[in-house]
């Protein structure tokens, strides 16, 4: 998959309380819609290359992404298993999204030992392009990306694969990250969306949202490489923090962030749009709103 065909806007959502049923229903509407790629996580739900496969199934040109895949959940071997076989099932559309994710999740509900971040990854990319695979090879391969915070890990994406796939940043991140990176390399940033236009009910949406990214370590270091405080963490999150954290507004307000990042070097940014009752999902009525900035 070339980087060109990638597309300037995606759809990063949890999709586990849809159904398999309902993913795939809602994939293909955002692929009707206009958006290029959907970002599936993983964490402790659904496998999400069995919720990938099953959307290849009911799709022809959405980009299948794992936005991340945990390389503490497979080894490597398994991982460019899975990678060919769901590129040989879709075409080519896999992005493969992978990442170290964080201590409290890899330690405490994985029960690995957590390594140390860009070694770890380094180690990993090494032993999957030498892994053995006996079945059939895929006509095309889809991307490779790396969840990339901070300097080295953004560093090893742009050696080691087709680029990065930030998550929980801000703009001002996107910049320093198209600087390491480099012009050549793919970066899709994710970005929280929400359909609000009072300050106080959308910043009380959005820290329900926020709070459990703001107690990984890895996040919270992240912010505080940006310039933001300790303080910023307390009670929720700052204002500041959840303003840049999340976009909230009208319509215009949105497509305003989402503009702001392809200003700062984005080549693609995965929108997350946030229901207003704080359950997690997606929202469609946002991501029919915004859908006309895919062809912009």
């Amino acid at each position: 998959m070339a980087k060109s065909t990638l597309g300037k806007l995606g759809v990063w959502a949890w999709v586990d309380n849809a159904g398999f049923d309902g993913a795939a229903q809602f994939a293909h509407t955002i692929e009707t819609l206009g958006y290029s790629a959907l970002w599936v996580p993983e964490a402790v739900g659904n496998d999400p290359f069995v919720t990938l496969a099953v959307i290849a199934q009911k799709t022809s040109t959405l980009k299948l992404a794992t936005g991340i895949a945990n390389i503490y959940a497979r080894d490597a071997m398994a991982m460019q298993a899975v990678r060919k076989s769901l590129d040989g099932l879709s075409g080519g559309r896999l992005i493969l999204g992978l990442g170290v994710s964080h201590p409290e999740m890899v330690s405490t509900f994985r029960h690995h030992d957590y390594g140390k971040p860009v070694s770890t990854m380094r180690r990993y990319l090494e032993l999957m392009e030498g892994a053995l695979f006996a079945g059939p090879q895929p006509e095309r391969q889809g991307l490779l990306m790396l969840a990339a915070l901070r300097q080295n890990m953004l560093g090893l994406a742009a050696e080691k694969a087709d680029g990065a796939h930030p998550y929980f940043v801000p703009v001002e991140h996107t910049g320093r990250a198209r600087e390491i990176l480099g012009p050549d390399k793919l970066l899709a940033p994710e970005q929280m969306v929400l359909l609000e236009t009072d300050p106080t009910e959308a910043r009380r949406i959005a820290r329900g949202y926020m709070a459990t990214y703001i107690s990984l370590q890895n996040y919270r270091a992240n912010l505080l490489s940006l310039g933001f405080e300790e303080k910023d963490f307390d009670d929720g999150g700052s204002d500041r923090l959840v303003d840049a954290i999340v976009a909230w507004g009208d319509e215009d307000a949105l497509a305003a962030r989402i503009r702001e990042h392809w200003r700062c070097g984005a080549d693609h940014v995965c929108i997350q749009a946030l229901r207003k009752d704080g359950e997690t999902g997606f929202d469609m009525e946002t991501l029919k709103k915004l859908a006309p900035l895919a062809t912009e």
